[in-house]
């Protein structure tokens, strides 16, 4: 039978990478690839039976999820976030698609978990893709946001009926620590892509996603949650085409290391 192998990212997940790494239980290998934690994320997931590596050297997410797959020895791997939890009934999915070996790229749709609260009243934005066959994989590419190069560019995208939990926004301090990283990120990207940032540019686009998430994708459903989730998102599209105007020395130096 095929074997699959379950790939997590760390930096400074102590409170939650136990029991991301609880819930992926139902795989035959669990890899941890860890930033450089000052925490007890490493001991705590070498407790937890996982296979740890530490790259403290960052150089973005698609480098980190390559180092995942030098380890990998599954026919087939899960990627996980260290703020998810993988539920029995997507367990089992995943594991009977495994099982039964149908090749495409599977892709998961969250539900969000913000402020203590599910925003499953939200419209989803979509799924993420997650579950590769290995030998598909060439590698990652891109510094936030990053896609899997593959051998088979037409190989089938198909989507996990189950959702994945992802408590991507627990507390005020957390989201902005978020909002910073993910401004530097995505000013970055856009920066090697030739766009152009400004304020105008920035209103224009935290505008449109604050509109998009809490009116089109109801997150008015979801109350005080649903408005701070929508904001944040706003915010961080603001910011990232004011970072990429006015942070041109910050992010050269970046595109150097």
């Amino acid at each position: 039978m095929a074997k699959l192998t379950i790939g997590i990212l760390t930096m400074n997940e102590e409170r939650r990478i136990g029991a991301c790494i609880d819930s992926a239980g139902f795989a035959d290998q669990i890899i941890v690839v860890d930033s450089g934690s000052s925490d007890d994320t490493v001991a705590i997931a070498q407790s937890k039976g996982a296979e740890v590596f530490v790259y403290a050297d960052w150089q973005g997410f698609a480098v980190q999820r390559n180092r995942i797959l030098q380890h990998v020895s599954g026919d087939w791997v899960f990627f996980l976030d260290a703020d998810e939890l993988v539920t029995p009934a997507l367990a089992q999915e995943i594991r009977s698609i495994v099982d039964a070996n149908m090749e495409a790229v599977w892709e998961v749709a969250w539900e969000q978990i913000a402020y203590g609260q599910s925003l499953g009243r939200m419209r989803s934005s979509g799924g993420i893709p997650r579950l590769f066959p290995r030998h598909q994989i060439i590698q990652f590419e891109g510094v936030v946001h990053e896609g899997a190069k593959l051998k088979n560019e037409t190989l089938p995208v198909r989507l996990l009926k189950n959702r994945l939990p992802h408590y991507s926004r627990e507390t005020i301090y957390g989201s902005l620590q978020k909002l910073a990283q993910y401004v530097q990120l995505g000013a970055y990207k856009r920066m090697k892509a030739g766009k152009r940032g400004g304020v105008v540019r920035g209103m224009g686009s935290g505008i449109a996603n604050f509109v998009r998430l809490y009116f089109f994708h109801r997150g008015f459903l979801c109350g005080r949650a649903g408005f701070l989730h929508s904001f944040f998102v706003a915010l961080e599209c603001f910011f990232r085409y004011v970072a990429l105007e006015i942070d041109q020395e910050y992010l050269e130096q970046t595109k150097k290391r």
